[in-house]
């Protein structure tokens, strides 16, 4: 019986194998000695296995495979839209989900919602948001974004887009403005402390509210003064991909040299005339920048305890940034192991410190719009001038 068990199996594997061959001769089959890399099945007894082979690693080894953006991926996998585990992308970890406003730019899944990228309604997501999302690829090669034509400001301006410009503008814009600030003091007494006052934050990488200017009005504006509107650079520097690398948010620099005797952007004069008061016109833009700046905090600094009354610190670390100093010796007040937060704010040194912040919050402002910097910093000076008694005229600062 197994003699003629054996002999149709021996019957049945001729039929098959022709059956194979007739099939391989259509591009139908493959065995394991036209194919390399795979095995066939081979017949164990009794039973009757029809040849066929089995992949060992799939029909294909990835390797060979090319990627033609391959590149960008792994630029934008190094950049920071990409670092999942940096603090932009982390700091919810403790409630386990993105609040709604802040997912808009601290997820992609939150940007297309409130874009209405994904079937939603536009607007602040509804609901919160899943922890792990990152500015990923659909944040900006989605190809809704071509339906975007216009982008509110905080200050209330509705800004024309075009293309991923939605993208950029939308999470560098800061999240509060000049009027915000204005709406904070109302007609409360330039120098007199209130307790209800609260530091206004313009939040980070404000670039795009810089870059707008006056226009935009991302800054506190002083009444009678003008303030220049968006920066407008030489062609082809049109928009924030002319210098940033889209992947990798590197600043690109070739371009520099062609106008500029210096190609790096930190070293450029915006003119041949000191705005900080040192003479100094050989230093970058950037520099005159800084140090006013500087000169700006230190008279928040000597406000708050010579006019408010009570002594202040800024710690750039924890929010809100500037905190009390009851006893003047530099250190953060704490109470119940806890910072204490600055509560002596007055309506003029609330409008500086803003406008302090603003602008040392996009560490490029002297690419993205120096003249806009200087005029925020020059006049919030002037302003706490008069109460600290100061000539400003002694500075020898350029607005």
């Amino acid at each position: 019986m197994r003699t003629k068990a054996i002999a149709l199996s021996a019957v049945l594997l001729a039929l098959a194998g022709a059956l194979a061959l007739d099939l391989r001769e259509a591009g139908h089959a493959q065995t394991a000695e036209d194919t390399p890399g795979v095995a066939a099945i081979p017949f164990t007894g009794d039973e009757v296995v029809l040849p066929f082979v089995i992949p060992e690693s799939g029909p294909f080894n990835p390797e060979e495979i090319e990627i033609e953006n391959n590149q960008a991926i792994a630029d934008w996998f190094r950049s920071a839209h990409a670092d999942a585990a940096a603090e932009a992308f982390r700091h919810w970890d403790e409630d386990g989900e993105i609040r709604p406003a802040c997912s808009v730019c601290h997820s992609g899944a939150g940007f297309r919602s409130f874009h209405g990228l994904d079937g939603s309604a536009p607007g602040i997501p509804e609901t919160p948001v899943d922890l792990g999302g990152v500015v990923d690829c659909q944040t900006c090669h989605n190809p809704g974004l071509s339906q975007i034509t216009e982008i509110r400001m905080p200050s209330g301006v509705m800004h024309p887009v075009n293309g991923v410009e939605a993208s950029c503008m939308t999470c560098h814009q800061g999240r509060t403005a000049g009027v915000t600030v204005a709406e904070a003091v109302g007609d409360l007494p330039d120098d007199s402390p209130n307790a209800d006052l609260r530091f206004v934050n313009p939040h980070y990488a404000t670039a795009a509210a810089t870059w707008l200017g006056g226009y935009g009005a991302a800054g506190y504006h002083y009444e009678g003064r003008a303030y220049s509107g968006r920066f407008f650079h030489a062609r082809p520097v049109a928009s924030c991909v002319s210098c940033h690398q889209p992947h990798t948010l590197e600043v690109q620099t070739d371009s520099c040299s062609t106008c500029h005797e210096n190609g790096n952007p930190e070293e450029i004069r915006l003119a041949r005339q000191s705005y900080d008061g040192s003479g100094d016109t050989s230093q970058g833009i950037r520099e005159d920048i800084r140090n006013n700046a500087a000169l700006l905090l230190d008279f928040v600094t000597r406000y708050g305890a010579e006019v408010a009354g009570t002594a202040i610190v800024y710690d750039g670390g924890r929010y809100p940034y500037f905190f009390t100093d009851a006893n003047g010796d530099g250190m953060v007040d704490t109470a119940d192991g806890s910072p204490v937060a600055y509560a002596s704010w007055t309506p003029r040194m609330l409008r500086a410190a803003y406008n302090w912040k603003l602008v040392t919050a996009d560490p490029g402002a002297y690419a993205h719009n120096p003249h806009y910097a200087l005029e925020l910093l020059y006049d919030s000076i002037a302003d706490l001038a008069g109460p600290l008694g100061v000539e400003v005229e002694s500075l020898n600062l350029l607005r």
